[in-house]
């Protein structure tokens, strides 16, 4: 009865340590660098969309060469 708990809880223990390291191996280095001090950049996705609209818009203003009309500009709306 010993050994067959040995060996079940042992398994168990195996296992459940493969599925930390499998998990925490790819995050080593990141890991240390957060241990060590160094702040990761704030993740801004909103910030970054934000940028790209404005882009976008800026170009398709400087795309328009003649003066839209009143028939166009409601033509575009």
């Amino acid at each position: 009865m010993l050994v067959l708990s040995f060996m079940i809880f042992g398994g168990a223990f195996a296992v459940a340590g493969a599925v930390i390291g499998t998990t925490v191996a790819p995050q080593w280095s990141r890991i240390t660098r957060l241990a060590l001090g160094h702040v990761e950049p704030a993740f801004a996705p909103l910030q970054t969309l934000a940028t790209a609209e404005r882009r976008i818009a800026v170009r398709r203003w400087a795309s328009v060469s003649v003066p839209m009309t009143p028939r166009r500009q409601n033509a575009a709306a």
